[in-house]
């Protein structure tokens, strides 16, 4: 690894280290919708109370989701994405012991999210959704996370032709990280994600896993979130709720390959197999 590069992430007044150990990002959504746990933590209180419990069980970082990506799902407006997520940021932005981190393509959303509290900005558009996003992120200095994926949540499985999908997602994620650079966002500020699950069909997503390790080419640390995503369910048969082992054995691939963090819904049992995974990889 290329410890100039990747050794931190800067995210607003947060020195993030990323060279110690791979990092744990608990999921919080505050949606309907979303597949795994929509519904759920839509009351304040009750994400707060997630939220420390995923401290409790040694997250990392918590990234908090108002709309829906999941294949298929309706695009929200602005207005819309703000009505969920303020009332849950306004509480835990202030209690919050760990960085956290917003899931969304709207600048106008960032922006908000900022202000209460989020230093990391995770759009799954890398910056091609909102024309704004850049620049917000360059004045407020968020962390960055750009992530690959075709067309929009609705339409992105109808996107899955590739001749090489390591060399493909690679490619695209280091042109998009030079488009960071030139609208003022520092390398240090940004992570990549090859967006396992976004246009990808069930063996492009084992393919990636296993060709990880290309991704450290591009210098900054690398985010992968696979849990409990459809293409477990593919090869394990398992439904959504019971796709742990899955994520799991998804999780300690995606470790061994070079992964810098991973993000999760099941904390406490996927910080064990991150552990166990990287004595593994140092041994």
């Amino acid at each position: 690894m290329d410890e100039t590069h990747s050794a931190y992430l800067q995210a607003c007044h947060v020195r993030i280290p990323c060279s110690r150990r791979v990092l744990v990002m608990g999921i919080l959504n505050v949606t309907p919708d979303s597949f795994s746990d929509g519904g759920r933590f839509l009351d304040p209180h009750r994400a707060l109370a997630h939220v420390e419990r995923m401290v409790s069980e040694g997250a990392d970082l918590v990234d908090v989701g108002a709309e829906s990506t999941r294949p298929g799902s309706q695009t929200i407006d602005e207005r819309e994405e703000i009505r969920r997520l303020k009332p849950v940021l306004e509480v835990i932005g202030k209690r919050a012991t760990i960085p956290l981190s917003v899931d969304t393509r709207k600048a106008g959303v960032a922006e908000r999210a900022i202000g209460w509290g989020a230093v990391l900005i995770n759009d799954i558009s890398a910056l091609e959704h909102d024309p704004r996003m850049g620049h917000v992120i360059a004045r407020t200095k968020a962390g960055l996370v750009l992530m690959h994926m075709r067309g929009t949540p609705q339409t992105m499985q109808e996107y899955c032709q590739y001749d090489n999908v390591v060399e493909e997602v690679r490619d695209y994620l280091g042109n998009r990280m030079r488009h960071a650079e030139e609208l003022g966002i520092a390398r240090e500020h940004m992570l990549i994600d090859p967006g396992i699950g976004f246009a990808k069909n069930a063996q492009q997503n084992l393919s990636l896993l296993k060709g990880l390790g290309s991704f450290r080419e591009l210098g900054r640390p690398v985010l992968i979130g696979v849990s409990n995503k459809s293409f477990i369910g593919t090869i394990t048969g398992q439904p959504v709720d019971q796709r742990i082992m899955g994520t799991a054995a998804a999780v300690a691939a995606a470790v061994l390959g070079g992964a810098g963090m991973v993000r999760v819904h099941d904390v406490r049992s996927i910080r064990e197999v991150v552990r166990m995974s990287e004595a593994i990889a140092q041994a």
